[in-house]
């Protein structure tokens, strides 16, 4: 199984989806949040949709477009769509990838060992607008992910990409950064009279 890695172009792909034909290339210039879950019509994967959508203005404020994917056909990913309309009242605006031949599936390590062989895991991959892969979340077949991290981590990849800070664990939008740690002697030497919050020479924060 080949594996995608941080930091490098994510893998290229085209698909049929929901609304029409869809390849990585029509994200450039937007982050891309591609989510796989392992079937349609599971009732896990039905409240992550649901989180999903109701999310979908607010990563779109954030130049973030979502896409979905199952090892499932088109007509099941709609009549599945409809059904959540109908059973729970929310609309699914984002489109999901006919992936029946496994291709993107493969291309991103979305099947492995130990799973069914037509299901892909729980996996959400962040592309940026250069359509580099910034991070990759697994969960478990059993258990939901959480779409309020996806948009804490989104907000903190741009804020780091922005101001070339990193962030803390659990940081959200106003809390302080990490300055990134002197890297020479001098550095270190000058690092005190920078104006940051010191606690050593290598942990320094500041307000943004």
């Amino acid at each position: 199984m080949s594996m995608p890695l941080i930091n490098e172009a994510a893998p290229a792909f085209s698909a049929n989806t929901t609304h029409g034909p869809r390849s990585l290339a029509d994200y450039k210039g937007k982050w891309l949040i591609l989510f796989s879950h392992p079937a349609d019509f599971t009732p896990v994967c039905t409240t992550e949709f649901i989180g999903f959508a109701k999310r979908a203005e607010l990563f779109k404020s954030m130049n973030c477009e979502l896409l979905g994917l199952s090892i499932d056909s088109i007509y099941s990913h709609l009549a599945w769509m409809q059904s959540i309309q109908n059973n729970f009242g929310v609309e699914i605006p984002f489109p999901i990838i006919d992936d029946i031949k496994m291709e993107v599936a493969q291309a991103y390590g979305m099947i492995h060992p130990g799973a069914a062989d037509t299901q892909a895991v729980r996996a959400t991959f962040f592309i940026d607008p250069e359509g580099k892969l910034r991070a990759m979340v697994y969960y478990p077949m059993s258990n939901g992910r959480s779409i309020e991290e996806f948009v804490r981590l989104l907000q903190a990849m741009q804020t780091s990409d922005a101001h070339k800070i990193a962030t803390p664990e659990g940081w959200t939008p106003g809390c302080d950064v990490i300055v990134p740690p002197p890297k020479t002697p001098e550095a270190i030497a000058k690092r005190k009279g920078e104006g940051y919050a010191m606690k050593d020479w290598y942990f320094s924060t500041k307000s943004l």
